[in-house]
């Protein structure tokens, strides 16, 4: 019995995606049983890497949702709508979806997700998260037995690709992206890359499936990267630290089931897993009892890793389609989270922090920081004098770990002060 895919969009993913399904003699045996039903274009017309008929090809969308034909439909359009709308229909015509849409999920996974459980089918999504990683099915199933406390990632390979070239050439933040848009590694609007929500969207995905519970993705607290220069770069390496964008899940401590979810920019020790992680490659650190740690690596985007994943998606389907109709849905395959996670503020969290600051060149101004920070209880790991910079005398501060909310009211009392000139940057260290 042959399973017939309508396929949404065929751009990047879409067509590696078909040249995949295409190509399967030597792949799993089951591919061969995935016929290419429908695919939905933009333009008939347009130039493509690959062979279809024309009969497959519609630009009409809402077609293939609705055609009783399609087993599986494949939603590789992205951004938000028409896909959500799209996704709801084909969920509501009792067909399973494989997407590659973490933006969605993210925003709309609970509609998605209650609406796929009532209808009895399945939302696939392994190709949302990290590109060609299998990290959403190990989270589902291999993984699920433990007591997961900490999920950290490298998830955006745009940022990680920027971040990378300014700590090996010591190139601007605003050079190596307008290189990375040349090369493709970057969009012509940046946005979603350089600002952290590609990555807030993932880490909500994997929150949820790592702790058992839905995420409220505006709770997720979302810090980019234009911020970090090479000044930075460079102080982070001379105190033993790569500077990364990571996305953090985890318990607040280990008795709670609070969780803190989060990206920013930070400073990693140059021993631990996640600082080797360079270029476009990401990479995802999950912690846990007893397992301890294991680490998740690869190419986090492009045609043939992503097609990868949903075909992977495409095959668990096609075995559970092909064996029976009627069948229970898997709890270990589906997701079928009921309640929302509680996410801890940022000011009632622990952290450390590097800030840099530039003040006037007066005797004791370090001893004033530090009096102001030891009043708010923010103890100091170190304070030292790095230098000039027009003029002004450069300060670098490492705090141990200190809640927030403390520190950020120190900052606020040290702003007001004369010496003060600027505070050009505040990153945490993991």
């Amino acid at each position: 019995m042959g399973i017939k895919l309508g396929i949404l969009g065929l751009g990047t993913v879409g067509t590696g995606t078909v040249q995949l399904l295409q190509d399967n003699i030597g792949r799993h045996s089951l591919l061969q049983l995935v016929e290419i039903y429908r695919v939905g274009v933009k333009s008939l017309d347009k130039p493509r890497d690959v062979t279809l008929p024309q009969s497959v090809l519609t630009t009409d969308l809402e077609s293939i949702v609705n055609d009783p034909e399609v087993d599986i439909v494949v939603e590789l359009i992205g951004g938000l709508e028409p896909a959500r709308e799209l996704i709801l229909k084909a969920i509501q015509n009792g067909k399973h979806v494989v997407t590659a849409n973490k933006a969605v999920i993210s925003r709309f996974g609970t509609e998605i997700f209650t609406s796929a459980n009532r209808q009895g089918v399945y939302v696939m999504l392994e190709a949302a998260v990290g590109g060609g990683i299998p990290v959403i099915q190990p989270l589902k199933q291999s993984l699920s037995v433990n007591r997961i406390h900490t999920v950290t990632g490298i998830i955006n390979g745009t940022t990680n690709y920027i971040l990378t070239r300014m700590q090996t050439e010591g190139s601007s933040f605003d050079a190596v992206l307008a290189d990375a848009q040349k090369l493709g590694y970057a969009e012509a609007d940046p946005t979603a890359d350089v600002d952290g929500w590609d990555a807030a969207d993932k880490i909500s995905i994997l929150a949820s499936l790592a702790f058992g519970g839905r995420i409220n993705r505006e709770e997720v607290s979302c810090e980019g990267i234009r911020q970090v220069s090479k000044t930075d770069i460079t102080y982070a390496n001379n105190l033993g630290f790569v500077i990364k964008l990571l996305a953090i899940a985890k318990k607040v401590s280990p008795t709670s089931s609070t969780l803190s979810v989060r990206v920013h920019p930070t400073l990693v020790p140059k021993t631990h897993p996640l600082a080797s992680i360079n270029g476009v490659y990401n990479a995802i650190l999950v912690e846990g009892e007893p397992l301890g740690q294991v680490m998740f690596f690869g190419p986090g985007a492009g045609a043939g890793a992503t097609a990868s994943a949903v075909s992977s998606d495409i095959l668990n389907l096609v075995a559970r389609v092909g064996s029976s109709e009627a069948a229970p849905l898997d709890p270990l395959l589906g997701c079928s989270h009921q309640d929302y996670c509680q996410i801890a503020p940022q000011n009632e969290l622990t952290a450390r922090f590097y800030t840099r600051f530039l003040t006037l060149d007066q005797p004791g101004v370090i001893g004033k920081l530090g009096t102001s920070f030891g009043q708010h209880g923010v103890s100091l790991e170190s304070i030292v004098q790095t230098g000039f910079q027009d003029k002004l005398a450069e300060i670098v501060v490492v705090t141990h770990d200190v809640l927030e909310g403390d520190f950020k009211q120190a900052l606020e009392e040290i702003r007001s002060f004369e010496a003060i000139h600027s505070i050009p940057s505040l990153l945490r260290v993991l």
